[in-house]
């Protein structure tokens, strides 16, 4: 444990000693010097800090000096009270000295001490910490919305989201802990004005009854103790009660509060003319002393002059010829050039008309839907989905909007913003008139329809949607689509860092040797290509542990990476309760495969003649069509030697099939066969 930690562990048991134990005068009065001394720390760092976060152990450190001061008014009360009035040089010096020796003065000073503490400091600071946590309080939720608002635009990274949400966070704590933490300030002060009557009432009591002194002078002995006690017990009070308004009051500025102060107090030197005339005319019209209003007027006089003068000079410094200079030097800076060529993963473009369905401001919720579409994909697809940048493109039609995948545009769609698409069970209503058009995601047909078609299309089985579900169904199709292009090295060294958090044994067996970030990318992003979720890392992970030491062919390492999902692959595929519904590849086909694979030292491929090609193609696209006709999804069940290839030779003509082998299922799925594939 460090040697300040065991200081501050010491202090507080040195609080509950001073409740227990009587201490000498000698050590009273150094704990009073301490009191004091931590107070006016506490008041200088308060002034200095530019946010409250920056004093976040404030609500914590007001509750301990409390308790610390509480502790010493019970110590010198039982020295002014036990000793017969002998409580220390430092209360004795504050009674007689600061106050002139003359208690009724003393007691004077102190309840106006405590008037402004109470009254004024310490009610305004506890007003002000409970406006300020209910206020904090009720506007995280838009703070969070406005961080994920500029996350999903671009403007700041994932780092930086993750710890503007943290400060959001802290200041929710903050300003919570200081509404508490201000009622110990309110309680100290009254207890200080209990302690202090306590002591006159008894120190009379004991003056008269034991020691047998008058009641002149018991009052007076007593009394100035008494004062000085409060004195010594209020000042370090009153402090840590204004650092208490200072902390709760702050605002988050570029300075701290002497430099706050200056600059905006005299922001404007001309109103130092104004404050002066008006003081030296206060003097010449009323019976006040000139000499100390002429004194205080031409202060503010000169004051103004320097800093008019001050102002002038900075004003001519900061001329445009200069703001032109430093723009000519961006211009030909490096980084002016670098900045143009970035390119973003995934970017979202849309036509003026379609600027509602983004401004928050007329109800469009678009950025908050991207927020639940990275989310969605990384729970189902288990990938880090880039910031999607969201903007306006005059260059494309009102309606129209447009998504590109690293600077390509890979899809495109029109929308209605005050219609709605419907989608026809399969009967069409006739009395429901629409705009025909085609659903952008998995292009079926559809119309556009009016509000007052509505109920009538959901009532006749029609699905009907909202423009922005269709924009954001026809994004999170795209992304899926696209998924195995935005998983880059980067994107993957993410994902084995967070892995490597939990699994680091299991990391350091695959990466990096055998195997490079690059080889995982490359298996990653084969998984995701044929919409394999890579959620579960640990698994695709111990299996490249196994094969990694035997080979390095990505497609193959790929292969075994399936089969080891083969619980994951079965549920992808099949419905509860149902049977999954095959074409197989016919045996003459699959040995037509196996012979046509030729192996090379940089891999495997198909070598086939582009008649046979054809042939496979044309029959596994009529057995697709056929099963489809029945209402089923249609799987290609093939064997695990001919399956990557399989796969390669339909990627072109029918991408969104899927094929499996026979070890991706698992064995009490219920297959039955629809269809075979055969060959010329």
């Amino acid at each position: 444990m460090a040697t300040r930690d065991f200081s501050i562990l010491l202090g507080v048991i040195l609080i509950v000693v001073m409740l227990i134990i009587p201490l000498p005068t000698g050590m009273i009065d150094f704990l009073i010097i301490v009191n004091i001394s931590i107070a006016l720390l506490i008041i200088l760092v308060s002034m200095n800090t530019r946010e409250p976060l920056q004093f976040s152990i404030f609500p914590t450190l007001l509750l301990l000096v409390t308790l610390f001061r509480l502790g010493l008014n019970v110590s010198t009360t039982r020295a002014i009270l036990g000793n017969q009035g002998d409580a220390g040089n430092v209360i004795d010096t504050f009674g007689n000295f600061v106050v002139g020796g003359n208690a009724l003065v003393g007691f004077v000073v102190f309840i106006i001490l405590v008037v402004i503490q109470f009254v004024v400091i310490t009610k305004g600071a506890e007003r002000v910490s409970e406006v300020g946590a209910r206020f904090t309080l009720d506007a995280m939720p838009g703070k969070q919305m406005s961080i994920d608002a500029d996350l999903n635009a671009g403007m700041i990274s994932d780092s930086e989201a993750r710890e503007r949400r943290k400060k959001i966070e802290q200041e929710a704590d903050f300003y919570g802990s200081m509404d508490g933490a201000s009622k110990f300030v309110k309680g100290d002060a009254i207890a200080g004005i209990v302690i202090v009557l306590i002591n006159i009432i008894f120190g009379l009591v004991i003056g008269m009854v034991q020691e047998g002194l008058p009641l002149a002078a018991a009052a007076n002995k007593y009394t100035l103790l008494t004062v000085g006690d409060g004195l010594v017990s209020q000042i370090p009070a009153l402090l840590i009660s204004t650092a208490t308004g200072i902390v709760v009051t702050r605002a988050a500025s570029e300075g701290n509060l002497g430099h706050d102060v200056t600059k905006q107090l005299f922001a404007y030197p001309k109103m130092l003319y104004v404050a002066g005339g008006t003081i030296a005319l206060l003097g010449f019209m009323t019976p006040i002393d000139q000499f100390v209003t002429t004194t205080v007027a031409i202060f503010l006089g000169v004051g103004g002059f320097l800093l008019d003068r001050n102002e002038k000079n900075t004003q001519i410094l900061e001329e445009p010829d200069g703001e032109l200079e430093e723009q000519e030097e961006d211009m030909k800076s490096p980084e002016s050039v670098v900045n143009l060529l970035q390119v973003d993963p995934i970017e979202f473009e849309f036509g003026y008309g379609l600027i509602p369905l983004a401004d928050a401001n007329q109800g469009g919720d678009l950025l908050d839907r991207v927020v639940m579409i990275r989310r969605q994909l990384a729970i189902e697809m288990g990938m880090i989905v880039p910031v999607i940048r969201i903007r306006d493109n005059i260059q494309l039609q009102p309606n129209e909007y447009s998504i590109k995948i690293k600077g390509n545009e890979v899809a495109k769609g029109e929308l209605l913003l005050d219609h709605f698409m419907a989608m026809s069970p399969g009967v069409d209503d006739e009395n429901i008139i629409g705009i025909e058009t085609i659903e952008p995601a998995f292009g079926l047909p559809a119309i556009w329809i009016s509000e007052e078609y509505k109920e009538q299309a959901e009532l006749s089985g029609y699905t009907v949607v909202d423009p922005p579900s269709v924009v954001s169904t026809h994004l999170t199709e795209v992304i899926k689509r696209h998924a195995h292009e935005l998983i880059g090295r980067q994107e993957t060294k993410q994902l084995i860092d967070h892995l490597n958090e939990t699994y680091p044994t299991l990391v350091e067996d695959v990466t990096p040797n055998p195997l490079t970030t690059g080889d995982i990318q490359k298996v990653l992003s084969k998984l995701l290509r044929e919409k394999v979720s890579i959620k579960n890392l640990p698994v695709i992970f111990e299996t490249l542990a196994d094969y990694g030491q035997m080979t390095k062919d990505t497609d193959l390492l790929t292969e075994y990476v399936r089969q080891s999902l083969s619980r994951q692959l079965s549920k992808q595929y099949t419905v509860e309760g149902e049977a999954m519904y095959v074409i197989t590849v016919s045996g003459a086909v699959e040995k037509m495969i196996a012979d046509a694979v030729q192996q090379t030292e940089h891999g495997s491929f198909l070598n086939l003649d582009p008649n046979s090609m054809q042939s496979i193609v044309e029959s596994t696209l009529m057995e697709i069509e056929r099963i489809q006709e029945t209402g089923h999804m249609p799987v290609i069940l093939c064997s695990p030697a001919i399956r990557m290839y399989f796969r390669h030779l339909l990627e072109r003509t029918v991408p969104q099939v899927p094929v499996l082998s026979y070890n991706e299922l698992e064995p009490y799925i219920e297959v039955q066969s629809v269809g075979v594939v055969n060959g010329p």
